[in-house]
């Protein structure tokens, strides 16, 4: 699959900076593209994109294109790629249709009905456009730059990259189903679908699956935190396991040893992650990414701060499903997120009022 030349991308990027890009951030620019290549993995399948009914060659035109809102599109594959190993820990799909409320519907491989989903977009690498000048600013704290809508739709992902003058170079897509969320990372440069890092490099029986709720908090903090790109997927990986160890980790990456175990020791001291020293493994806190309103604190104490933390993990697990599939015992609809009271507020009024 041929990548966007570097030209096509430095020409962007003179678009989005307001003729700031100058020959300090085309080198740049020129770094951050050649390092994320060099850690390029082999491509799933080509990615066709349409947006607001026109046909693009890449994301970097929708982006260059004032008139393109992205406020409804399509990705397809192109060609179709057969269901295989490839898809392991993915939703195989031939196309993912997007509507102007921000949600989707996903075209399976197999025969059947598009699924419906709430789709929005998280900047996994990018090139944030910077002078010199502002470089040594930001350096010593005089600046700082706010990434507003980057875990936004698909719209206001593309509007953010225009008004920061961001340039991405790898998107992940976050489908959220009522009972879980599939992320599909693209490699923008060459217009392609990825297989999940876990494929053929972990096995399936140490995926734990997670509510849609429970992703939304992880995907949700990950946007705002101030973590490594190894630290995020470190942390999302350990988020569906029941824990792995570095070596095992160091596997899934493809990388050094001992940077993994660098970010893992990252994790550990957020609090989003813990090490048990007899084994070797680490586990993520689920407790340590969800809103303050989820946590239910107060319930997570009855297992004392000194408990095995296998066993404080399974606890946080079962009071995270429970929470996420909470129902009113009257009628049996689900319990919006946060504080929950015993009954709905339909039920609730009715009761109120008789």
């Amino acid at each position: 699959m041929a990548a966007t030349p570097l030209p096509e991308i430095d020409a962007l990027a003179t678009q989005l900076s307001s003729g700031r890009h100058d020959a300090y951030s085309q080198r740049a620019l020129a770094r951050a593209s050649e390092e994320y290549l060099s850690r390029r993995r082999p491509p799933l399948a080509h990615v066709a994109i349409t947006v607001d009914g026109k046909e693009y060659p890449n994301l970097y035109a929708v982006i260059a294109d004032p008139d393109a809102k992205f406020e409804t599109g399509e990705l397809r594959l192109d060609p179709i790629p057969a269901p295989g190993p490839a898809w392991r820990f993915l939703l195989p799909f031939e196309k993912i249709v997007f509507a102007s409320d921000g949600s989707a519907d996903i075209h399976p491989l197999e025969p059947g009905p598009p699924i419906r989903a709430i789709a929005r977009v998280l900047v996994r690498e990018h090139f944030l456009l910077r002078t010199a000048e502002e470089e040594v600013r930001g350096a010593i704290g005089g600046t700082s730059v706010e990434l507003r809508g980057i875990a936004g739709t698909l719209a206001e992902s593309v509007a953010a990259c225009r008004e920061e003058a961001l340039v991405p170079f790898g998107v992940a897509l976050l489908c959220y189903l009522p009972e879980e969320r599939y992320r599909y990372e693209f490699d923008v440069i060459h217009s392609s679908l990825l297989p999940d890092p876990r494929a053929g490099r972990l096995s399936p029986g140490k995926r734990v699956r997670r509510t849609s709720r429970l992703d939304w908090a992880l995907d949700h903090y990950i946007a705002g935190a101030d973590l490594s790109l190894l630290g995020v997927r470190c942390l999302e990986v350990l988020v569906e396991s029941p824990g792995l160890t570095s070596v095992e980790l160091s596997h899934v990456f493809g990388g050094v040893r001992e940077l993994v175990d660098s970010a893992l020791q990252g994790l550990v001291q957020h609090r989003l992650v813990t090490y048990d020293r007899r084994t070797g493994m680490y586990r993520a806190r689920l407790d340590g990414f969800l809103p303050s309103a989820d946590r239910g604190a107060e319930r997570l104490d009855v297992v004392p701060a000194g408990a095995d933390p296998a066993l404080r993990t399974s606890v946080q697990e079962l009071i995270a499903a429970a929470d996420a599939r909470a129902t009113c015992p009257l009628c049996g609809a689900p319990l919006p997120p946060g504080p929950k009271s015993i009954l709905c507020d339909n039920c609730a009024a009715q009761v109120g009022s008789s």
